[in-house]
């Protein structure tokens, strides 16, 4: 039976993007990935900060181009009464509007989710703040780093005997930018589906990533130990770490699975300890992670990566290269998967970047184009969406609007 589809899984639907930085503006280009029209609000004096984030050549910066894939870049100042009415007005007509300015502000300006529902009672806002609605610190400024140290992941990770340690890469923004993803799209599968209004989505930085960091909360609530840091070792899984490799190259490694961890045991030539109940007990086998680790990091520190992955390939143990970003772009399982695309850029000539992920396979995401110059569409879209004309553009241009 054939399945009518469109052409892409969210044609149709129109989002606003009014946040700035990371976690709001993300959530956009997912959705613009699969096929939502994205309109990009940026402040004329110098558009969002994610253009000045990161690498820049020839004052371009790249990690803008990537996140601002499919974006219509619109300049309106934000800071102005008229900025603000045409905001609303452009909200009238949206399916989604992202924002992430202090609760504080936005009612204070009047583009609050009481005063954009008032326009538009089918609109789903995403609001992203640092800490999230209700509590203290509701109005207080907050960035991934934080959220990164609130949510417990700093304790996490490291070195036993090291401080605690920050990704370096927006992992807080990251991750709650994927949970408010879904939560966008339920909300407009129950407005559509459910025949109900829209509503808003309260997601701030700390509460996605400590979803993900649960088992400490637990062990805490049941033992009353708080856990601590064991660098790349995990205490429900042996063996797991990373492995240097005689030709100074490094291996990861899990056992999650105890089936995956007698493989490896037999592969590095101790199929003895597979029938050791030190060793062959999952809960034993934890106890004991530090001996099992030595006997795997002693056979690889004997091999070169090539060799020690020929073997576990052969014996099929989940261990992998630990890659760096030119062996990334040369694997040829992602080669094979055309993960990374070349694009072709106006300012840059062409930038290669990485396809929309997930792969659906009747709807693809797309990518037309990477993130627009700051202003590039606001003549299009102010008039194509509010009826404005040149004349309207060349006054709002003057008072300093767009």
């Amino acid at each position: 039976m054939d399945i009518p589809t469109t052409t892409h899984s969210l044609a149709g639907v129109r989002v606003v993007d009014a946040a700035s930085l990371a976690a709001g503006p993300l959530v956009a280009t997912w959705l613009g990935e699969l096929g939502a029209e994205v309109v990009k609000i940026e402040q004329p004096d110098g558009g969002d900060a994610l253009r000045q984030w990161g690498a820049q050549k020839d004052g371009v910066g790249l990690m803008w181009k990537s996140l601002g894939r499919n974006k219509k870049s619109v300049t309106l100042n934000l800071r102005t009464e008229r900025g603000r009415e045409i905001l609303r007005d452009l909200a009238r007509g949206a399916d989604v509007l992202i924002m992430n300015m202090r609760p504080s502000t936005m009612t204070r300006w009047g583009i609050d989710y009481a005063s954009m529902s008032a326009v538009n009672s089918g609109l789903v806002m995403l609001h992203v703040t640092g800490f999230g609605a209700g509590g203290p610190k509701s109005d207080h400024p907050g960035f991934g780093t934080l959220g990164e140290a609130m949510s417990g992941f700093a304790h996490m990770t490291g070195e036993p005997d090291g401080p605690p340690t920050l990704p370096s890469f927006m992992l807080g923004d990251g991750v709650a930018a994927l949970n408010a993803t879904y939560a966008v799209l339920a909300a407009l599968y129950h407005r559509d589906v459910h025949g109900a209004p829209g509503q808003l989505i309260d997601i701030n930085l700390i509460e996605p990533l400590a979803r993900l960091l649960e088992q400490p909360v637990l062990t805490y609530d049941q033992f009353g130990t708080i856990p601590t840091r064991s660098g790349n070792r995990w205490d429900i899984s042996a063996p797991r770490n990373t492995y240097r490799t005689k030709d100074d190259r490094w291996l990861a490694m899990s056992g999650s699975a105890p089936s995956i961890a007698m493989r490896a045991l037999r592969a590095v030539g101790r199929a003895d300890l597979t029938t050791d109940p030190r060793f062959a007990e999952a809960q034993q086998r934890l106890r004991h992670a530090a001996e099992i680790d030595a006997v795997i990091a002693e056979w690889i520190a004997d091999h070169t990566l090539d060799e020690a992955m020929s073997v576990f390939e052969e014996a099929q143990v989940a261990a992998a290269p630990v890659y760096d970003a030119e062996q990334l772009l040369a694997d040829p399982q992602l080669r094979a998967r055309n993960v990374y695309r070349t694009i072709p850029d106006p300012q840059l000539g062409e930038l290669t970047v990485q396809g929309p992920v997930p792969v659906l396979t009747a709807t693809p995401g797309r990518i037309d184009h990477l993130g627009p110059e700051l202003g590039a569409h606001t003549a299009e879209v102010l008039g194509e969406h509010l009826g404005l004309t040149d004349a309207d553009l060349q006054a709002l241009r003057a008072e300093g609007v767009i």
